[in-house]
C-alpha cells in the first residue's frame, strides 16, 4: 500500500470540543494520511484501550507493527486486554506521544494460525523481528 492512501474504511475526525479551544470544524489543517502512517509505523509502543465485561475501561501498553496500513499487536490469551477483546472487539489505540497525537478507533480482528494467510504471518513476523528482535507468531490482532 502506498503511504499516501488511507486504509479501506478509514476516516479521520476531529475531537468535538468547546469552540474556545480553536479546533476548526472542517478538514483544513487535519493530519494527512502519510503523517498518520509514518507515526504509527515508527512508534515502538502503543496504548491499547479495551472494555472490561462490567463496562469499565482497561488501558495498557503493547508492542505492535504497522504493515500495509494495519496495526498488528498481540498478547497472551490470559491477559486482561485479550480476554476483553474476546467479548468485545472494540478497541482504541493511541501513540505514546501526546504532542503529535494519532488515535485509532476500531475493531480488533483476531488472527490465528488457522485463519491467517501464511504471507501475512511472515510479513508481521518480519516486521516484529526488525523492530523488536523477536518474531511474534500467532495469534495476533489486526486493528
Amino acid at each position: 500500500m502506498a503511504g499516501d492512501e488511507s486504509p479501506k474504511n478509514a476516516t479521520r475526525s476531529r475531537p468535538e470540543t468547546e469552540s474556545s479551544y480553536g479546533i476548526p470544524d472542517g478538514d483544513d489543517g487535519a493530519l494527512p494520511w502519510p503523517f498518520v502512517a509514518e507515526r504509527l509505523a515508527g512508534d515502538r509502543n502503543y496504548w491499547v484501550s479495551t472494555t472490561r465485561p462490567d463496562g469499565r475501561p482497561h488501558a495498557r501498553p503493547v508492542w505492535g507493527v504497522w504493515v500495509d496500513g494495519t496495526l498488528y499487536c498481540g498478547g497472551g490469551e490470559r491477559t486482561r486486554w485479550v480476554r476483553n477483546l474476546a467479548r468485545n472487539p472494540g478497541v482504541v489505540v493511541h501513540r505514546e506521544d501526546a504532542e503529535e497525537v494519532v488515535i485509532v478507533e476500531g475493531r480488533a480482528e483476531k488472527i490465528t494460525a488457522e485463519t491467517a494467510d501464511a504471507d501475512l504471518v511472515e510479513s508481521v513476523d518480519a516486521a516484529y523481528e526488525q523492530k523488536y528482535d523477536v518474531r511474534h507468531g500467532t495469534p495476533f490482532f489486526a486493528v
